[in-house]
């Protein structure tokens, strides 16, 4: 069964917008947009991803602990509730930083100054 295709905007250095689900019909364009951004901060807009299977979440895991590596910091905005459930059952959840919207992220990230 194939999946929709994911759609990738970067809307500003280091912020990556996502439109589409996060499976493993996805997975190689997302690690791509992810490893192209070298901004301090990398904000990812999960608005528009609707679900993601275990591939997707690999690769989150993944991209976020290469950043952590790197010295980078990484953050999800807008994660829907069957989004959130699948990192709570994966006991993932603690690894991710989430913000409701971009706006909150990078007020965050703005008023915490660089660590």
């Amino acid at each position: 069964m194939a999946s929709d295709p994911l759609q990738i905007e970067r809307v500003d250095r280091g912020v990556l917008c996502l439109h589409g689900p996060l499976t493993v019909e996805n997975v190689s364009p997302f690690i791509n947009a992810v490893r192209r951004e070298d901004a301090p901060t990398m904000i990812l807009d999960f608005t528009g991803v609707p679900y993601l299977d275990s591939s997707g979440l690999g690769s989150l895991v993944s991209s976020c602990i290469s950043c952590q590596k790197a010295g980078r910091r990484m953050a999800l905005t807008g994660v829907n509730q069957r989004v959130l459930k699948v990192f709570q059952i994966t006991k993932t959840e603690p690894l991710f930083l989430m913000f409701p919207t971009v706006s909150d992220a990078l007020e965050a990230f703005t008023n915490a100054g660089t660590a």
